[in-house]
C-alpha cells in the first residue's frame, strides 16, 4: 500500500497570517485529500504537460536532427503523434482555452500580466474534481491570483505549486513558490491540521543563490503527486488530473532579459563541446533537461503500476520565440514565422494503438470535451472545442494507423 502522509510546514501562528517554509523542498504535494465519495473506480488518470515555446521541430520524433529527445520520442513511438496541432497566441489564450474548451482570444490582460476568470466560468477542472476527479496544477497559472474568483482552488484545482503570472514563473531561480496544500499546516497553537495558501520560501535560492533550478521542483512536486494520488482501494480507486505547465525551453522577455533572468539552464552539458552559439546550446540543454523529466515522471508511473491507466498529452503552450540571443530558426522550429503549429504527443498503453501518426487538424480548446469524455462526465454547456476521442482510439479515418482496437469499456 502506498505512503500516506501529510506535509507539515514548520509554522509560526502570526495575527491574521500563518507564517512557513518547507524544511523538504521535494515533499511538494505529498498530502493525500480524503477519497471521493463520487469516484468510479478505474477511469483514467489524465495528465497533460505544456512546455513554453517548443518548436514544431523541436523534438526528434519531429525532425530534429541536431539532437535527440529519446523520452518523448518513445512516448510518441507508443502512441499518436499529431502534425497539425496549434498553439494559442499567448499562455494565457493557451491555459484558458485549455481549461474552458472555447477560444479564449476575448481575454484581456490587466497591467500586471494577468486575467481572472469569473466565478459564472467552469473550467474542466471543476467538472472532473465534481465527478471525483482529485486534481493538481503546477507551474503557471495566469487566470487569476489569491484572492479572486480566478484562483486555481476556486477553479477546480484540489493543489497548487508555482506562479500566478509569466514574470514570476520565467525566473527559474525565484526565491519562492506559490502553494495552495489543503490539510498540510499544522497550527501549533491549537494540534490542528489546516490548509495552507501563500508563499513557500526556496532556500537555496535566497539573497541571489541559484541553489534550486525551479523547474527541477516542478518535475518532484509531478511525481510526488502521482505517488501520492495514485488510485487504490484506500481511496475508492480515485483517479487524478494534473496540469504540469513547464516554463522551459522560453525564450524570456526583454524585461526578464533586463534583470539578467535570460536563457537560465544550470548547464549547457551535453551540448557544451558543440560548435553552437552560446544561447542556442543553453537551449538546447533545457530542451534535453525537459525530455529527461517527462522520462522521470513517466517511470514512476511504470513503478507505481499507473502508467496503463494514464493517459498522458504533452505539447506546447507557444510557437518558438525569439529573445535571449536565440534565433529560432537555428534548429528549424518552425517551417514559417507565421505557423502556430507545435507539437502534440499523445499516449495510453492499451488504448491508443502505438506507432501513429495523425493529420487532424485541432488546438487546445479541444483538449476539455476530449477529456470529460475519457472520464466519463456530462460535459458543460458551451463548448467551440470538440472531443477528438474517437481520433485516439482510431476510430476516425483522420489517421494512419493499424487496425483499430477494440475497447471493453474500462475508461
Amino acid at each position: 500500500m502506498k505512503l500516506n502522509r501529510l506535509f507539515i510546514l514548520t509554522a509560526v501562528l502570526l495575527p491574521l497570517s500563518l507564517v512557513a517554509h518547507a524544511e523538504n523542498l521535494s515533499a511538494i504535494f505529498t498530502n493525500v485529500a480524503p477519497a471521493a465519495k463520487t469516484a468510479i473506480p478505474r477511469r483514467a488518470n489524465i495528465i497533460f504537460i505544456q512546455a513554453d515555446s517548443l518548436g514544431y521541430g523541436d523534438l526528434s520524433c519531429y525532425g530534429q536532427a541536431k539532437y535527440q529527445t529519446p523520452n518523448l520520442d518513445k512516448l510518441a513511438a507508443g502512441g499518436i503523434r499529431f502534425t497539425n496541432y496549434y498553439a494559442a497566441a499567448t499562455n494565457l489564450n493557451a491555459n484558458a482555452a485549455l481549461l474552458l474548451g472555447q477560444d479564449a482570444s476575448h481575454l484581456k490582460q490587466r497591467a500586471d500580466a494577468t486575467v481572472s476568470l469569473t466565478a459564472a466560468e467552469t473550467t474542466v477542472a471543476q467538472l472532473l474534481k465534481q465527478s471525483g476527479y482529485h486534481t493538481g496544477l503546477i507551474g503557471e497559472w495566469n487566470l487569476g491570483s489569491e484572492g479572486t474568483s480566478g484562483a486555481p482552488w476556486e477553479k477546480g484545482f484540489d493543489e497548487f505549486a508555482g506562479y500566478f503570472n509569466a514574470a514570476d514563473a520565467e525566473n527559474y531561480y525565484a526565491d519562492y513558490i506559490f502553494r495552495h496544500a489543503p490539510r498540510s499546516l499544522l497550527n501549533p497553537t491549537n494540534n490542528q491540521i489546516e490548509d495552507f495558501t501563500g508563499r513557500e520560501m526556496i532556500y537555496p535560492n535566497t539573497g541571489g543563490q541559484k541553489g534550486q533550478y525551479v523547474p527541477d521542483l516542478y518535475t518532484k512536486a509531478a511525481i510526488n503527486f502521482v505517488v501520492n494520488n495514485q488510485p487504490d482501494a484506500s481511496n475508492r480507486y480515485r483517479p487524478f488530473f494534473l496540469l504540469v505547465n513547464y516554463p522551459t525551453p522560453r525564450a524570456n522577455t526583454a524585461e526578464a532579459n533586463r534583470r539578467g533572468n535570460g536563457l537560465q539552464v544550470p548547464s549547457d552539458a551535453p551540448y557544451s563541446g558543440e560548435a553552437w552559439p552560446q544561447p542556442e546550446k543553453n537551449r538546447a540543454a533545457m530542451i534535453a533537461r525537459l525530455d529527461g523529466d517527462i522520462g522521470k515522471l513517466v517511470e514512476q508511473l511504470q513503478k507505481i503500476n499507473q502508467f496503463s491507466n494514464t493517459m498522458i498529452f504533452f505539447t506546447s503552450a507557444g510557437i518558438a520565440k525569439a529573445g535571449g540571443g536565440v534565433d529560432p530558426k537555428f534548429f528549424s522550429s518552425n517551417v514559417a514565422s507565421n505557423d502556430l503549429r507545435v507539437p502534440m504527443i499523445v499516449n495510453f498503453p492499451g488504448k491508443i494503438p502505438a506507432g501513429r501518426i495523425s493529420k487532424l487538424r485541432w488546438s487546445t480548446m479541444d483538449f476539455a470535451p476530449t477529456v470529460l469524455e475519457i472520464g466519463r462526465v456530462k460535459p458543460m454547456v458551451g463548448f467551440t472545442g470538440i472531443s477528438i476521442l474517437p481520433t485516439l482510439l482510431g476510430q476516425s479515418g483522420t489517421t494512419t494507423n493499424l487496425a483499430p482496437p477494440r475497447l471493453d469499456g474500462s475508461f
